[in-house]
């Protein structure tokens, strides 16, 4: 992906998108109400006819007001077109009440970021989230992942697991090629990684690295199903380095786990990853890179979602540039012997070991 392009807008187009952009929350929240209120799903029943105002007051039981200003701005946002006093759905609108990525990035962002955004220049200038506390009271949201409300929870999950889901079934048979039997996963989460892992093969064994209440989520979950002889957990704060990884395993597995840190951080970890590992052993690290995209819709996606690490997560981590990631390897004196791109939505899969 050429990322290296000319600004080719007229004066007028460039306008045109910065009036777009400066009214933008109200774009946003408009989108949401309308896709939640059904009023867009009522107007696409009605296919290319359209459908009238009064219609729709009738249908969805919003005030006639409300439905005519939420439609006169879907309108300019080109939601929907209007036609001799009937409205029909657009392409566009048709993605915001159908196009599961769409409503995953809508939710996570209403639900997880939009009022803690508001403080994104104070979290520019100090490092800090100082979003986060529109959530709850923690040094980082994943201390509180397990706390958050029912509704917020969801969102974040769905939007993390969106992205893996498609992921994990692509790659597993590239990770566990190498007669991989014994892994750690770090960061965890509710389990799916080890889930899928000891379900792939019948040698596979797994241990759960995370915080405490993660891990909890997880070890729930796989009591449900029955695996908890081949899965371990491991209870640590990753940030403390004084707090030793457990050691012995043929590989260490992270997925969508180290863009969460800073640079600092992400060298850190990965030379006690090292630490971890047999002499032969691999670092396997599954990440999304902007720069590593096939499309440059899938590129913003990514660079607009290392605002949330930034104003809510904690305040100094992103979605990588792979230039960027790779000298944090570098720096931990391990080697990529292997990329492979393009795994489910947006992966890259980064096979790592000790450098020679």
């Amino acid at each position: 992906m050429n990322f290296f392009k000319k600004d080719k807008k007229t004066a007028l187009e460039a306008m045109d998108l910065a009036q777009f952009i400066a009214f933008g929350p109200v774009v946003f929240q408009v989108a949401r109400v309308l896709r939640n209120k059904g009023i867009l799903s009522v107007i696409e029943e009605r296919g290319s006819a359209g459908i009238t105002l009064e219609e729709i007051v009738d249908r969805v039981h919003v005030s006639r007001y409300g439905v005519r200003v939420l439609l006169e701005s879907a309108l300019g946002i080109g939601l929907v077109v209007e036609n001799e006093g009937s409205y029909v759905l657009t392409r566009t609108g048709y993605f915001i009440l159908h196009d599961p990525l769409t409503k995953v990035n809508m939710d996570f962002v209403h639900d997880v970021c939009y009022k803690g955004l508001f403080d994104l220049d104070k979290s520019i200038e100090t490092g800090k989230p100082e979003g986060l506390k529109t959530l709850g009271n923690w040094s980082t949201v994943y201390e509180g992942l397990s706390q958050l409300p029912a509704h917020i929870q969801k969102s974040w999950f769905a939007f993390d697991h969106f992205f893996s889901d498609n992921a994990f079934p692509a790659v597993l048979k590239n990770v566990y090629r190498d007669g991989i039997k014994n892994i750690l996963d770090i960061g965890g989460n509710t389990g799916k990684w080890a889930i899928a892992s000891v379900n792939y093969a019948p040698d596979i064994h797994v241990t759960i690295m995370d915080l405490p209440g993660q891990l909890d989520m997880a070890r729930k979950k796989i009591e449900e199903l029955g695996l908890s002889d081949r899965v371990s957990f491991y209870s640590t704060n990753i940030l403390d380095e004084s707090l030793p990884f457990p050691k012995g395993f043929d590989a260490v597995w992270m997925s969508q786990f180290l863009d969460c840190f800073s640079e600092g951080e992400i060298v850190s970890i990965l030379k006690r990853c090292a630490a971890s590992v047999n002499e032969e052993g691999y670092i396997l690290i599954l990440e999304a890179f902007w720069d590593t995209q096939r499309f440059d819709t899938a590129a913003f996606c990514l660079q607009q979602t290392s605002i949330y690490f930034t104003a809510i997560a904690n305040g100094n981590s992103q979605m990588y540039d792979s230039r960027v990631f790779k000298q944090c390897i570098e720096d931990a004196e391990l080697e990529i012997v292997e990329q492979v791109d393009g795994i489910g939505l947006s992966h890259s899969l980064l096979k790592c070991r000790k450098k020679r």
